[in-house]
């Protein structure tokens, strides 16, 4: 059984979902993928029935380097190009089923291919609206998310986290004032 990780903002896109695994706690960066437990975590809560191993911890790194590369500068030709040879790992493949057409995924190497999937979640989300995928407004925030709201408002990944201490700040600013002081630094932890 692998262990729990208590990270916060799961259950965004699988793209965005592996952005995710590297957050803020207490001012310093955690990272899931460092060990194969938080790979297996991570595969285990996404029900993607594989092990971890080193070669796919590594893919996931990968990967996920790819896809931050691309939300922090999606013009840059360099991110398409090493985004691209995360998407070249694997294809779908149109295939004639006894229920009719349809696709399968086909995979160089098994060990990619939780990287390739969570790659290939990012491009669609860029299809269906590129500019809803956001990182949070809070300047030391590491998390992104696919803002669904109705006026595509979105600002923090969560407004008890993020949200709430940005408007503290503002707020005690107008209170007493004085100019807005530094926000507190993100902290995810789980209490």
């Amino acid at each position: 059984m692998a262990m729990e990780f208590e990270r916060p903002l799961r259950g965004e896109p699988m793209g965005l979902d592996l952005l995710n695994t590297v957050w803020m706690s207490k001012g310093a960066p955690k990272d899931q993928l460092e060990s194969l437990d938080g790979v297996q975590a991570w595969l285990d809560e996404l029900a993607i029935a594989q092990p971890a191993t080193e070669q796919t911890r590594r893919a996931l790194v990968t990967a996920r380097e790819a896809i931050r590369a691309h939300v922090d500068d999606p013009a840059s030709e360099s991110a398409r190009r090493t985004l691209n040879e995360v998407l070249a790992w694997g294809h779908h493949q149109p295939t004639l089923t006894p229920d009719g057409p349809g696709t399968t995924d086909e995979i160089h190497d098994p060990a990619q291919r939780p990287g390739w999937l969570a790659a290939v979640s990012y491009l669609q989300l860029l299809a269906k609206d590129a500019s809803r995928v956001r990182r949070c407004a809070h300047p030391d925030c590491v998390l992104h998310f696919y803002d669904t709201s109705p006026k595509r408002g979105r600002r923090w990944c969560s407004m008890a986290a993020c949200g709430n201490r940005a408007k503290a700040a503002r707020h005690y600013a107008r209170a007493s004032g004085r100019p807005p002081r530094a926000t507190v630094p993100a902290d995810h932890s789980v209490r």
